[in-house]
């Protein structure tokens, strides 16, 4: 695909004066198609590859929240099925979820509610490699899911309306997760004082732990929380608009 040449985009919008390009796709964020458009001196709104790994790579980004404490699911990843299944059957998890980590698979997620079932999982995602060769494996966290999008220019954040997306495939939150099926905005049951909360102590707080560590965050973040009886809590990240939620 041409539009994975980098040499060739950045050729084009040469060619062409392309004053800003807006890049959409997460895996040529991940690839650094951003860092090698503006080493040309084209301007770009979107993370450079460093900072896409956020969201390219479920283990990275959950080692990132462990660092920075971020509330997160409790999890740990593996690369070999039987050291995963070891894992599932000595955990005290009610339930689980099994997440391939990686680019192109980041949001192929199982919903497992039985330490069989998570090692079926197991065995497809990483024995099969359908969908990677890492598997995160974590506690299935209960409670409201929310959608949260902001700008940020790796200093300052600026939040849009929070969005609730309808993600389980049958009626009744049953049924296979999807990457979700349509979204409403506002979400009545999120008041004023939480999203403020949210804003300074998970949003801000992730775009200045990046560049402390030496990565400015550029683009659109979009942050999956999972509202707790035990607080706010981190599920995964997109570099990019979430198709529902920006709709």
């Amino acid at each position: 695909v041409l539009v994975s040449n980098h040499t060739i985009v950045t050729q084009f919008c040469k060619d062409h004066n392309i004053g800003l390009v807006l890049v959409g796709q997460e895996a040529l964020l991940a690839a650094g198609i951003v860092d090698d458009l503006r080493a040309a001196g084209v301007r770009c709104f979107g993370p450079s590859a460093r900072a896409a790994q956020l969201a390219a790579n479920t283990s990275s980004a959950k080692a990132f929240l462990d660092r920075h404490g971020i509330p997160t699911a409790r999890w740990k990843a593996f690369t070999s099925p039987q050291e995963a299944c070891r894992f599932i059957i000595s955990t005290d998890f009610p339930a689980r979820v099994i997440r391939a980590s990686g680019p192109a698979a980041r949001r192929e997620v199982t919903i497992t509610a039985s330490k069989e079932e998570a090692c079926r999982a197991v065995q497809d995602i990483m024995q099969d490699r359908i969908f990677g060769e890492e598997v995160v494996i974590e506690e299935l966290l209960q409670g409201e899911e929310l959608s949260y999008l902001c700008f940020t220019d790796g200093v300052t954040v600026a939040s849009m309306p929070p969005a609730q997306a309808h993600k389980r495939l049958l009626d009744g939150d049953q049924g296979p997760n999807t990457g979700g099926m349509g979204a409403y905005c506002p979400v009545p049951q999120v008041p004023e004082v939480l999203l403020e909360h949210i804003n300074d102590a998970i949003l801000q707080h992730i775009v200045d732990s990046m560049r402390q560590e030496g990565i400015a965050y550029v683009g659109v973040l979009q942050t999956g929380l999972m509202l707790t009886k035990e607080g706010v809590k981190v599920l995964n990240f997109k570099c990019q608009f979430g198709d529902p939620q920006c709709q």
